[in-house]
């Protein structure tokens, strides 16, 4: 299982944004990079490092995604009919763990990830525990009998810090259907995200 073995608010700290809209951000009280040259000026950053930054912060959103599997999404979304930086949103967002992390099962997406791992989470009825699966338009995602009762999972139903969109349909407290793929201006990403600047990183 892929691991994030960097502290996961160093990212927030190098983007100087809070990337996930936590209230425990470093961002929310030092807005500059780490480390003893964080506070110096910064010069102005070439379009590569405009893209490049722009990859880095969509992929550490999504946790665990490698530049391996990142990269291998950017191409099948390149592949697909219609705009590719609205296609790799859409890839992205079906993710299982992204679904999870989305119907507030888990406080955050790298539990999200978690959870799925060890075998806490029903797709359709059925256990899966790939957090990188697929997941289409119908699919029923649920809590097994044991991670109900875990204390992650009811901190995370009662965190005022973010919604639960729209494409992704509440069924009691325990259960959701992933009704639609969205678009980027659907999904609620606590900062601006700029698929368009990753598509012509990797299009270069």
């Amino acid at each position: 299982m892929t691991k994030r073995t960097s502290a996961k608010h160093k990212l927030d700290r190098r983007m100087g944004e809070n990337i996930w809209g936590r209230p425990n951000s470093p961002v929310n009280k030092r807005q500059y990079g780490p480390g003893q040259h964080g506070q110096r000026r910064k010069g102005k950053v070439s379009d590569f490092g405009l893209q490049l930054r722009a990859k880095q912060k969509l992929k550490g959103y999504y946790g665990d995604v490698t530049e391996k599997q990142f990269r291998r999404t950017y191409d099948e979304a390149a592949k697909m009919k219609g705009d590719a930086s609205q296609n790799l949103i859409g890839l992205l967002e079906r993710r299982l763990d992204m679904v999870v992390y989305r119907a507030k099962f888990v406080p955050t997406v790298f539990a999200a990830r978690q959870i799925v791992s060890h075998g806490h989470i029903r797709v359709n009825g059925v256990k899966c525990n790939v957090a990188s699966r697929r997941i289409s338009v119908g699919d029923v995602i649920s809590l097994g009998d044991k991670a109900k009762t875990m204390a992650l999972v009811i901190e995370a139903q009662s965190l005022p810090e973010r919604d639960i969109p729209d494409y992704v349909a509440v069924d009691g407290t325990d259960k959701v259907t992933f009704t639609r793929v969205p678009k980027l201006d659907e999904v609620p990403y606590p900062v601006t995200m700029e698929p368009n600047l990753v598509v012509e990183f990797y299009s270069r």
